[in-house]
């Protein structure tokens, strides 16, 4: 049976990395028992620009049939970064429940680390982001605009179910795992109500999952711990924004957002995930043929690992890292020359091999 992939190439190099994704799920479907089926949709700022919208009214539906999507990145200058956002991005990740943001922050061999004497020892774990309520909720306002007086208000909402079931999820991740640890970031010494609301869904998780050791960091000193000893860290669970911040730092201290990809999951297969690079749209190189294609291709074994083709995955993720060891075929980002066709190539050539 193939897996039905929509694709959503969105803006600036997203249109570059993503068919470099689909070479890659090309080259593994030549194998027996795996193929995939791709539906190409133009929701992008390219779209807004003609139609108004980020994508039509029955876009939701439209993508519900599948069994994954993936996305290669959204904004563009012209449309403001929230309409894009709120246009598009949101819009799936609600409507399809996709309440964890999973990020991976793993050095991958060769590649050279911004912190001073890290290897790939010292820098693997994961980032679990709440990814529909927190500090990103539509309720809130603004009055008084052009006055004096002017004031925004935006509320942070974190709810018993929200955080039981990120909480939940990080728990069993971390239960999964060798190290068996969970480390989480809160502020409850300055925001006096909600976070102390999610220390407390924290504890309560933590009693039912006494195997897995769990340590609360104040996210500020988290993010200094992230740079001078991220060898601490397994998996790393936060709110909204704090897990947005987090899980953009940590691959600064790997390689850089590059190398980054994410997914935004429901563990439940009714629904689809969403895979995506973190890099964004990047208008500064789009059509220069240069963009990184790792944090694609790392989506894609995301992906795969989410459908269940688990043996796929390693086998791309492996062939990837080859690459990245050997050195000879990096794009400039990562001190090398190489386009991104042409580190593909070298990829696909070792995924062949």
């Amino acid at each position: 049976m193939a897996h039905h992939i929509a694709l959503i190439p969105g803006d600036g190099i997203g249109k570059e990395v993503t068919p470099a994704g689909v070479r890659c799920l090309e080259a593994l479907a030549r194998r027996p028992g795996l193929d995939f089926e791709f539906s190409e949709f133009p929701y992008s700022c390219e779209y807004y620009a003609r139609h108004g919208q980020m994508m039509p009214d029955d876009g939701i539906e439209t993508l519900r049939p599948h069994d994954a999507i993936l996305l290669g990145a959204v904004g563009y200058p012209g449309v403001p970064d929230h309409v894009s956002l709120w246009g598009l991005l949101l819009p799936i990740r609600r409507a399809f429940q996709q309440y964890v943001n999973l990020r991976p922050v793993r050095l991958l061999r060769g590649l050279t680390s911004a912190l001073r004497d890290r290897g790939p020892e010292d820098i693997n774990y994961l980032v679990v982001r709440e990814n529909n309520e927190g500090e990103y909720s539509d309720i809130g306002g603004r009055l008084y605009d052009g006055l004096p007086e002017a004031m925004a208000i935006q509320a942070n909402v974190i709810t018993r179910k929200g955080s039981e079931r990120i909480l939940d999820y990080a728990f069993r991740t971390a239960q999964a795992r060798p190290r068996k640890q969970l480390a989480y970031a809160t502020k409850s010494n300055g925001i006096k109500h909600s976070m102390p609301f999610w220390d407390e869904q924290v504890a309560a998780m933590a009693e039912r999952f006494d195997d897995v050791s769990v340590e609360q960091y104040h996210v500020d000193i988290l993010a200094a711990n992230f740079v001078t000893h991220p060898d601490w860290f397994d998996v790393v669970v936060g709110t909204n924004l704090f897990g947005d911040i987090l899980s953009d730092l940590g691959p600064a201290t790997a390689g850089g957002i590059g190398v980054a990809p994410s997914a935004n999951i429901n563990p439940d297969p009714a629904v689809p995930s969403m895979f995506e690079p973190v890099h964004g749209s990047a208008p500064d190189i789009a059509g220069e043929g240069v963009a990184n294609p790792i944090a694609m291709i790392w989506s894609v074994v995301m992906m795969l690992e989410d459908l269940g083709e688990q043996s796929a995955a390693d086998d791309l993720m492996g062939a990837m890292e080859n690459v990245t060891h050997e050195g000879r075929v990096l794009t400039r980002d990562l001190g090398g020359t190489a386009s991104t066709n042409a580190f593909t190539d070298r990829l696909l050539a070792e995924l062949k091999g």
